[in-house]
């Protein structure tokens, strides 16, 4: 079971509040514990963390309607649902770096950034490496049950030559003194409203605060080299094409020894020879002969599990369909299983031989006398 606050109870807002009353409620949330308003005050951290996570939870419509449904979902290792942060243990994720790149993005830098309300200072998410995406297919079976996959990963790793500093060996990246190793530079310039402040990334080392002399020659003062990784992938039972999952730290390494971005592993289930998959609920046909239909049966009908014994009851029509419960996907974010669907499909025999051909025109004179007269019919 979840440990998480509600999401609506974190901002303090209503389950109908719209996208303006979101936004305002996360702002002001966001301004009053940020970690520059607050230094060494983990609470406050936590809290800004917190609301940063509901509010990009909530922003998302297909996010929000999911969070509605289900609530904070148990995905286990890994993770697995949504983007912009992470599925955990408890759901939906995001670090103390993915809230200052939120905060950022939705308020910005330049003229009304957390510089400007707080008076400059305080950490940011400066260097992060790119966020990847990689498309994994899985069969339909391998989807029913979850499986473990093996992936290789081409992307930007740290340069084992200078330890993902970008400086020759021997050498360290000095401070910049264009922002004074800060990595942010302020501008003060008077306006018909007064004197204003704003605040932006240092364009001389992007916002790192240090620069490289002598560069290594290896990865020529990026830190960062091409490279692989394998990456053990669990794949959550019950996935559908389109979900992913969001591996933290598992993207591109950052310039100069910054963090990792992420990594979205997108799911692709593909189509089953003997299944069609219909949400969590599976439908298979199932051929029988006229007589069949007409007399009643018993038949195996494969499923996940292994074939599973159904009766035909006696005057079936030709597409009436069955229902096995339980025999279908398993729901990924509740628990339970969908259904089985059975749907039996009158199969005509070709090229009979003299000796049946004669003994079924009696049958069929024999039917013709009760089949009903032409007009509207519906089945059960």
């Amino acid at each position: 079971m979840s440990t998480k606050r509600d999401y609506y109870e974190v901002l303090g807002i209503a389950r109908g509040a719209d996208a303006t009353e979101v936004k305002k409620a996360y702002r002001a949330q966001a301004i009053k514990y940020h970690p520059d308003k607050n230094p060494d005050d983990p609470a406050a951290a936590e809290k800004f963390r917190e609301a940063a996570e509901a509010y990009e939870v909530l922003k998302d419509p297909q996010k929000r309607a999911q969070y509605d449904q289900y609530g904070h979902v148990d995905a286990g290792a890994g993770g697995f649902g949504g983007g912009g942060g992470g599925y955990g243990p408890n759901g939906f994720t995001v670090d103390l770096n993915d809230a200052l790149e939120s905060f950022l993005r939705n308020f910005g830098m330049g003229g009304g950034g957390f510089g400007d309300m707080f008076g400059g200072g305080g950490p940011s998410a400066r260097g992060r490496g790119r966020n990847l995406q990689l498309e994994l297919a899985v069969s339909l079976e391998e989807a029913a049950r979850g499986v473990r996959k093996t992936v290789k990963v081409t992307k930007q790793v740290p340069c084992r030559d200078c330890g993902g500093t970008g400086a020759n060996a021997g050498s360290k990246p000095a401070p910049c003194q264009h922002c004074r190793g800060h990595g942010r530079v302020r501008q003060v310039r008077q306006s018909l409203l007064g004197q204003m402040v704003t605040e932006g990334i240092c364009p001389q080392c992007q916002g790192r605060g240090q620069v490289v002399q002598d560069p290594c020659k290896s990865c020529r003062g990026s830190g960062t080299v091409r490279g692989e990784e394998s990456l053990e992938i669990n794949v959550p039972a019950g996935v559908s094409s389109g979900n992913y999952m969001e591996l933290q730290g598992k993207g591109d390494a950052g310039e100069h020894g910054g963090g990792a971005g992420h990594l979205r592993v997108v799911f692709n289930v593909r189509e089953s020879e003997m299944f069609e998959r219909h949400g969590d609920d599976l439908l298979i046909d199932v051929p029988l002969s006229p007589v069949d239909l007409m007399l009643g049966t018993k038949v195996e009908v494969p499923t996940l599990d292994g074939k599973v014994a159904l009766k035909i009851p006696a005057g079936t029509q030709s597409h009436k369909i069955f229902r096995m419960r339980k025999k279908g996907m398993p729901h990924v974010n509740r628990p339970g299983t969908g259904d089985q669907l059975v749907r039996v499909i009158s199969w005509t025999p070709e090229n009979l031989d003299k000796e049946l051909v004669k003994r079924l025109e009696q049958v069929q004179a024999d039917l013709a006398k009760r089949v009903p007269p032409p007009g509207r019919h519906h089945e059960d």
